[in-house]
């Protein structure tokens, strides 16, 4: 018979399990949202350009309220900064469901409302990393965010199939779908109950700002840190074929809502089972020539799925794609928070997180224009070289990075 856990390790048990739960709910109707909204959109308008709209308008306000988010995490409640961010992304969902009963709704309504759950976004993401860190002790952290990144994978795997085969039944039933996962997700944050660091002092506006530079000089003093974050921009901006999944699905393989879910589904797949890989057996030795291969093999796998004209090839190549970009996910997340001081978490967080929406959104945003120059192929294929570009600079830029072996000698830098 097992002994009885202590109450602090029976709290951070129950803790964890929530916020796991919540997580898988809020990135599934994320994502189950994305789908629809990207199959909605081209099936309406049927430019690219359209489909790259969608990052830029969710990049404008993450690149204005993420590293303030930061910083309110820091001084403030990260759950009751969540829980805030959750309420507006359902309001915006439940919106979505609203504006997709049109017979031709208006693009400019769609783009408004994307503006809005950007804005929810930039503040869940850092709240949400900030978090986890108060709900484990040290020790067992890098499988805690093994465990998360695992279930992040199971959402975005569950999401965009969910959101696909909703869409079967109408756009507005696929979105109150969402909204209904978000406020359960609320529910969940509710009941989570973390440690947290003392609150600073009420704070100015000039206060306030320099705390977020501080924030910013901590990552930039960090060559590591910055190196991996960097690493992450660059390669996912120039290599992410994810926004022109809807124009792959209808002209290139000639497939429906449900076969465009799959695809998008096909890299969690991947990377699911490299997370949960990872979380028996951690990357313990030479992490940044890891880094630096999973970033190339993630540029290999662009550069196939942009030539493939098969569906079982494409998914293929996009399920190599996410089990990659696990591996640099999982080395870069756990370097982060190793290396972060408690007081700084949500701002260095918030800093990860601007640099994350940077190269995905911007990078949707770029592969938009890229099709509309050069054709949808062409554009996915010049950024899967460029992947392979970035990577090689970077290894000559960052030899600290390339010269990582152990994770634990990382916390030194703290």
């Amino acid at each position: 018979m097992k002994a009885d856990r202590p109450p602090e390790v029976a709290a951070g048990t129950r803790g964890l399990a929530l916020y796991l739960a919540g997580r898988f709910l809020i990135e599934a109707a994320a994502l189950a949202q994305a789908t629809v909204t990207g199959w909605l959109i081209y099936r309406l308008y049927g430019a690219p350009l359209a489909l790259g709209m969608i990052g830029l308008v969710q990049f404008v306000p993450m690149a204005l309220l993420t590293l303030p988010a930061g910083e309110w995490c820091d001084r403030l409640s990260p759950r009751r900064l969540l829980i805030a961010g959750l309420a507006l992304q359902a309001v915006c969902a439940l919106l979505f469901a609203w504006l997709a009963c049109a017979p031709v709704p208006g693009l400019g309504l769609f783009y408004a409302l994307l503006f809005a759950s950007g804005a929810a976004r930039a503040v869940i993401e850092p709240a949400g990393q900030a978090l986890l860190p108060g709900l484990v002790n040290a020790a067992v952290l890098p499988r805690a965010i093994a465990r998360s990144s695992a279930v992040w994978q199971i959402a975005v795997i569950a999401g965009p199939a969910l959101g696909g085969a909703a869409c079967v039944l109408g756009a507005p039933f696929a979105y109150a779908t969402c909204g209904l996962a978000l406020l359960a997700s609320i529910a969940a944050t509710v009941a989570l109950r973390a440690h947290r660091v003392a609150p600073v002092e009420r704070a100015t506006l000039k206060t306030r700002l320099a705390r977020v530079r501080e924030g910013l000089r901590f990552v930039r003093s960090q060559p590591v840190v910055l190196g991996a974050i960097s690493l992450d921009l660059f390669a996912v901006l120039l290599g992410g074929a994810s926004a022109l999944l809807p124009v792959y699905a209808r002209d290139i393989l000639h497939t429906d809502s449900f076969g465009l879910g799959l695809l998008r589904s096909a890299p969690a797949a991947g990377a699911c089972l490299m997370a949960l890989l990872q979380s028996h057996r951690p990357p313990r030795r030479t992490i940044g020539l890891q880094l630096f291969a999973a970033v190339a093999a993630f540029g290999l796998a662009t550069l196939v799925f942009a030539f493939s004209t098969s569906c079982a090839l494409s998914l293929a190549a996009l399920a190599l794609l996410g089990a990659s970009d696990m591996v640099s996910v999982n080395i870069r997340t756990t370097l982060v928070q190793l290396a972060t001081p408690e007081a700084m978490r949500g701002r260095v967080a918030a800093v990860n997180m601007l640099f994350i929406g940077a190269s995905s959104e911007l990078g949707a945003f770029e592969s938009g224009v890229a099709a509309a120059l050069f054709g949808t192929v062409a554009a996915v294929a010049i950024g899967g070289a460029g992947t392979l570009a970035v990577a090689a600079v970077w290894m000559r830029l960052f030899p600290a990075l390339r010269k990582a072996d152990r994770l634990p000698t990382l916390q030194s830098v703290n």
